[in-house]
């Protein structure tokens, strides 16, 4: 069984694309469609065995994958990993930054070493990368980059830190997009809302299991989404068909973003809403299992 994709069969042969944080979540969902539209894929992300285990998977299924360990706040390491990448492959078409994290914290309570190191993950390392990309083989080549930020409309309550970062991000995208449209450069953004991936599985299970039945209740979809419904949208906007997309941030949040506060409508459960389900691989979140089982989720 492999990954089904909405894009056709073959749309990324002999290309090169770069997925950082691909080792969990929604960058290994990412990273095995992308391989399996013929994508030459390189991984880039902190711990090692995440990296070969997907790579593992994505070679199983036929892929070509490989992988660096990198802190994508080194700006040295960035420079040579790419340099790397650029020799062995002669240029680079596409660039996902998914990396990040972030943790749950008032601003009250948040200490500037904390602040700076989500900043840092979030913001400083998808620019450091999608500079160096840019300047070593997309400057010529012409390319497209995706940064993955998050649903950050009308504040982050609880995540201030990770809010300032996207916002940064977002507005990064649309100046790089104006800066490298010249050299035939797309730059576009994908905001993520609540989606089901193996990443709530770093939170605290208590924390979620008090939070999650209470999120569908602010989606006017009113249920969470699935990574393969972000996937897809990254790999069509890093496709030949969004040639003329650029500078935008695409919100796949089932409409929560329109953060409606009217006290004369709901979100009520849809019968008729369906998920797309691309992913083979897909790992549900043990906390959100537990709460399916229950019927609370």
């Amino acid at each position: 069984m492999r990954y089904h994709s909405q894009l056709r069969p073959g749309s990324f042969s002999e290309q090169t694309h770069i997925v950082t944080g691909g080792g969990s979540g929604i960058g290994r969902c990412i990273a095995h469609e992308l391989a399996s539209l013929g994508a030459r894929v390189f991984l880039i992300g902190r711990k090692l065995d995440k990296l070969e285990r997907v790579a593992g998977e994505i070679a199983s299924d036929g892929g070509e994958c490989s992988f660096y360990s990198l802190d994508i706040r080194d700006e040295q390491g960035v420079k040579d990993t790419v340099a790397k990448i650029v020799q062995a492959q002669g240029r680079i078409q596409g660039l996902v930054n998914n990396a990040g994290g972030q943790f749950p914290s008032a601003l009250e309570h948040i200490p500037a070493k904390g602040f700076d190191a989500v900043l840092r993950s979030n913001l400083l390392g998808g620019f450091l990368m999608a500079r160096e990309v840019y300047v070593q083989s997309m400057k010529t080549h012409g390319g497209s980059i995706v940064n993955i930020t998050a649903d950050n409309a009308g504040g982050m309550p609880m995540m201030g830190h990770s809010g300032a970062a996207r916002a940064g991000v977002e507005n990064l995208t649309e100046t790089a997009a104006l800066e490298w449209a010249a050299s035939g450069v797309r730059v576009n953004a994908v905001a993520p809302g609540y989606v089901l991936t193996s990443g709530l599985d770093t939170y605290d299970p208590e924390f979620l299991r008090e939070l999650l039945p209470g999120f569908r209740e602010s989606i006017p979809l009113y249920r969470l989404g699935e990574e393969a419904e972000v996937s897809g949208a990254v790999c069509f906007l890093l496709s030949d068909a969004a040639g003329y997309i650029t500078g935008q941030t695409l919100r796949i949040d089932g409409g929560s973003s329109l953060k409606h506060h009217s006290p004369l409508w709901r979100p009520v459960a849809a019968n008729s809403v369906k998920r797309f389900n691309g992913f083979h691989r897909k790992r549900r979140p043990k906390v959100v299992a537990a709460l399916e089982a229950e019927g609370k989720l």
